[in-house]
């Protein structure tokens, strides 16, 4: 990681802009996907739980993680629940912190930060297990989930409107250094 790269907590609701600009640059999003994300960011933040860590080099935000507790209630859980349920994984959903988003701009990753993000928010976690779904491809970020003892719950998990499937993924807390 970078000398002058900071981790530390992030107020997100009074950061969404800057933290979308990372997420469209990483992600690859649209405007028109940014907004949508916006206004999802700002409610997800009211939810019991939640909190979030930025990256900043020179003052600057590099990258972002959020999370909450699992609620089985919420929008992700109920579209991965028949997935993990027809793998036996179910389970998952209970008594677990969701790593909601965590993006860090191209320009700053395979630097560690990713890394010290998504560790630094589950380490401060009371549950004991994270799950989170990513892209279901060969990609360095399902390969930093891995590394970080991360594995593979349910594949081919396909959200409304995500033109490419998921993985959902889960790792007992604390994460594999």
């Amino acid at each position: 990681m970078l000398r002058d790269t900071v981790i530390s907590p992030l107020d997100l609701s009074a950061h969404v802009d800057e933290a979308l600009a990372v997420q469209a640059v990483a992600f690859g999003l649209g405007p028109e996907e940014v907004a949508v994300r916006r206004q999802i960011v700002l409610r997800h933040m009211t939810y019991p739980g939640a909190r979030s860590l930025g990256a900043t080099v020179d003052g600057h935000l590099v990258g972002f993680v959020y999370g909450m507790p699992n609620d089985r209630m919420h929008w992700w859980s109920t579209v991965v629940e028949p997935y993990l349920r027809a793998q036996q994984q179910d389970q998952w959903l209970d008594d677990a912190f969701v790593i909601t988003e965590l993006h860090v701009h191209p320009g700053y990753q395979n630097r560690g930060i990713g890394r010290s993000l998504i560790t630094g928010i589950t380490d401060t976690a009371a549950e004991p297990r994270s799950i989170l779904s990513a892209i279901d491809a060969d990609s360095p970020a399902r390969g930093l989930y891995h590394s970080l003892g991360y594995q593979d719950l349910a594949r081919q998990v396909h959200f409304p409107s995500a033109p490419k499937p998921y993985a959902v993924m889960g790792a007992p807390l604390p994460l594999r250094r």
